[in-house]
């Protein structure tokens, strides 16, 4: 199956849903409920501030995020999306303990998506599918890896904002 994304725009989206940061604002969400925008540090603390200040206006620039009145930061449709999107390649990489067999969940998730984007890309002129640069352990890693495959690319379908290229600002 192809996908009609260039390489550069499958850069763009692994690049922005692998940033360590986004990954833990978004799991903590899902796992834990609302977030009250003063306790962000509070409940983040692995995180700096800036960190914590750049994953919020991303998740927000990107509809992940809402603030709900009395609540606090909250997942919207999309950012449920991809909090599954998360757990679905930490389960893979789990299972077959990819890229070790200890590893931190947003490592294990950030290679996953490393893994994917290959398969993402527009087909290369001859044709072929553009080749996965990682060894997968067995056939069965292979197999099973359309499960996470499936739910990105469901996600980016849902969700082309993430896949646009930014234009560089021009030069005064």
């Amino acid at each position: 199956m192809t996908t009609p994304y260039t390489p550069a725009e499958v850069s763009n989206a692994v690049e922005l849903l692998a940033s360590r940061p986004l990954i833990r604002l978004i799991t903590e969400i899902d796992d834990n409920g609302a977030i009250p925008p003063r306790r962000l540090a509070g409940t983040l603390t692995d995180l700096s501030s800036h960190q914590l200040r750049r994953a919020t206006e991303t998740a927000r620039a990107h509809g992940l995020v809402r603030t709900a009145p009395g609540t606090g930061l909250e997942l919207t449709e999309s950012g449920s999306g991809l909090a599954d999107l998360y757990d679905a390649a930490a389960r893979w990489a789990r299972r077959h303990a990819y890229p070790a067999p200890v590893c931190e969940f947003t490592s294990r998730i950030r290679h996953v998506l490393d893994l994917l984007a290959p398969s993402l890309a527009t087909e290369r002129a001859d044709g072929l599918p553009r080749p996965s640069a990682a060894r997968l352990p067995n056939d069965e890693a292979e197999a099973d890896l359309a499960r996470p495959r499936a739910f990105l690319i469901q996600w980016l379908a849902g969700n082309p904002q993430v896949t646009r290229v930014s234009e560089p600002e021009p030069v005064a």
